[in-house]
């Protein structure tokens, strides 16, 4: 998501910002890098990978029988395990973590994050992970079958988003919804008639509702990366590796097709 993902509560924010935030795991709060752990690499938690993400974001990251899952930290966890770390999830908006601020307290972050010139200015991204165009996806009784007849009826976008930026391009007024999940549960409910959003998410989503339908596809050219402090060549470096290995083995198609199948491309 290129102007990406949600901008959340200040509780989220301060989940990054306060020491003492909010961790799925184990959480710990110094902005000042540890010794190096055992792979030789500065942690800001010795002996952890502390990853920021902005939780839910169905199926990359959301909790599930009291765990963290999803795409993302799946991922997340193929590199904790090469850098012989524990991985250590914090909930984090994602206006922390796409202005990167995130990174004061975080090693990385992996949020479904769009690669934008923009951002490249405050932070390094790893190689992508991942293609995520938008979509446009409505109720089988609203008779939309395009963007243009989405107008004038009711369309709902994750807020900070690129399906939102895109919905206002197009001169759609879109109701704006805090994160991925309110957005569709509004759709499945039925206060709105239609949504626009990454084809991964959205198409996840309404995979086995007969009342939704996938109308039409943008090609926006979305590429996802892990997000890492801008100059920290040698944790990009650890991060690139991984997910050269991942890719090479086979086991980040595997990812792929466990959380998206088929139906979301």
């Amino acid at each position: 998501m290129q102007i990406s993902r949600s901008v959340l509560s200040g509780t989220k924010i301060a989940a990054v910002l306060a020491a003492g935030a909010l961790a799925l795991t184990a959480c710990g709060g110094s902005s000042t890098p540890a010794a190096t752990n055992e792979s030789g690499l500065a942690l800001i938690n010795a002996g952890k990978l502390t990853v920021c993400s902005d939780v839910p974001y169905e199926p990359f990251e959301f909790q599930k029988d009291g765990k963290i899952v999803g795409f993302d930290m799946d991922i997340a966890a193929e590199i904790a395990k090469d850098v012989k770390a524990e991985l250590n999830v914090v909930d984090s908006s994602f206006e922390a973590i796409e202005t990167g601020t995130a990174l004061t307290g975080c090693d990385v972050s992996i949020s479904s994050i769009s690669i934008t010139d923009t951002r490249k200015n405050v932070m390094d991204f790893s190689t992508p992970y991942l293609d995520d165009d938008l979509t446009l996806v409505a109720t089988s009784a609203s008779g939309i079958t395009n963007l243009d007849g989405a107008k004038g009826k009711k369309v709902g976008v994750q807020q900070a988003t690129t399906g939102a930026q895109y919905a206002k391009d197009k001169g759609i007024d879109a109701q704006q919804f805090e994160d991925s999940g309110l957005l569709v549960q509004a759709l499945k409910a039925g206060t709105i008639d239609a949504a626009v959003g990454n084809q991964s998410v959205l198409g996840y989503a309404i995979k086995d509702d007969s009342n939704l339908k996938r109308v039409e596809d943008y090609a926006t050219g979305e590429k996802l990366g892990i997000s890492i402090k801008k100059g920290n060549t040698a944790m990009a470096d650890a991060v690139n590796a991984t997910l050269k290995r991942i890719t090479d083995d086979g086991t980040l198609k595997k990812f792929e097709t466990t959380w998206f199948g088929e139906a979301t491309k």
